[in-house]
């Protein structure tokens, strides 16, 4: 990495310390008292749904915004003391990265990269990204998956030191998504530390090595995602239909004679947890041979004909709605 700093520069431990950090806008709290601390080398997810406060955060981070309390320090720097220092070592992806139509992707990446000081090769660059089939196509006619390689490949032609990519997925198929997350886990052999905001589950299960998920501007877990995983206390998750939508802890008719209640699960063997979903149950189980058995003879017994039953390891996705009682697309 191109920016080692001078022999009498201190590095410091931590790419990314944020304390008590708030803002609000008008009536509305959109960080409310978040902490985070990011090492050095790692890729750190900031996961929630929309409106949760990820993007104003990074945003204070990036300095491009300001917050109304709370201190920040990038690389051991502050924006108010040393922003010309930080904007020469960071690197930007933005949530909507808007670039000039009539450039190509090598005029686009020149510009960018006459913004530092140093930084790499443009043709290193372009080569990263794959994109060098259309090194002379102008913006306008690349596709949604591209343009999304061309924004990071801008991110990361200062050769920066942290990286900030704010939901650098959304939108994509699932083609160019893979396309991305390899280049992002190519980052990360490559020692370089990320700052990474999504609302995938998937995304950040698979690329961060610590992750802070963040519900009304704060974070409400902390940990790697077997850690966060783990803390759900199931190893899978099964999913019941009954064909009609049940409030919570009232019972669900199937038939004159056969119901069954939320609370009457929750009491099965090996059963941690579960919630109504909009056509029956979701159960957090520790062993699905043990609980299947109680299931199927419940609904013998009952005369209970399940619409669904199905099973699924358990995910980030079951840690939040564990932790806050909606899905995260619920926003």
């Amino acid at each position: 990495m191109r920016h080692g700093g001078h022999l009498d520069e201190v590095v410091a431990p931590l790419a990314l310390e944020v304390a008590g950090l708030r803002k609000s806008y008008g009536s509305v709290t959109a960080v409310n008292g978040l902490d985070l601390s990011v090492a050095r080398g790692q890729c750190f997810g900031l996961l929630g749904p929309n409106g949760a406060g990820k993007t104003t955060t990074i945003e204070i981070c990036e300095g491009l915004n300001t917050a109304d309390s709370g201190t920040v320090r990038v690389l051991g720097r502050t924006w108010d003391t040393d922003a010309m220092w930080l904007r020469q070592r960071l690197g930007i992806q933005l949530q909507e990265t808007q670039l000039a139509d009539k450039l190509t992707v090598q005029e686009t990446l020149s510009l960018f990269r006459s913004f530092y000081d140093a930084g790499r090769s443009i043709d290193e660059v372009i080569d990263l990204v794959q994109l060098g089939e259309k090194r002379t196509a102008r913006v306008l006619g690349l596709s949604g998956g591209q343009k999304q390689r061309l924004a990071l490949a801008c991110a990361l032609v200062g050769d920066p030191e942290l990286l900030f990519l704010d939901e650098p997925t959304t939108g994509l198929d699932p083609q160019s998504r893979r396309q991305l997350w390899s280049l992002v886990e190519g980052l990360k052999r490559d020692g370089r530390t990320i700052v990474l905001t999504t609302h995938y589950m998937d995304e950040a299960e698979r690329l961060c090595d610590n992750i802070a998920i963040v519900d009304h501007g704060q974070v409400i877990a902390l940990g790697t995602p077997r850690q966060l995983i783990a803390s759900l206390g199931a190893d899978n998750v099964i999913r019941l239909g009954l064909g009609e939508p049940a409030p919570t802890n009232a019972p669900v008719t199937v038939s004159v004679d056969a119901s069954v209640s939320l609370d009457e699960l929750l009491h099965l063997p090996d059963v941690t947890g579960g919630r109504v979903v909009a056509s029956g149950y979701e159960l957090r189980v520790s062993s699905v041979q043990a609980v299947l058995p109680s299931l199927l003879r419940l609904a013998e017994s009952r005369g209970i004909r399940w619409t669904e039953l199905s099973t699924h390891s358990a995910t980030l996705e079951d840690v939040f709605v564990a932790l806050t009682g909606r899905e995260l697309r619920e926003g």
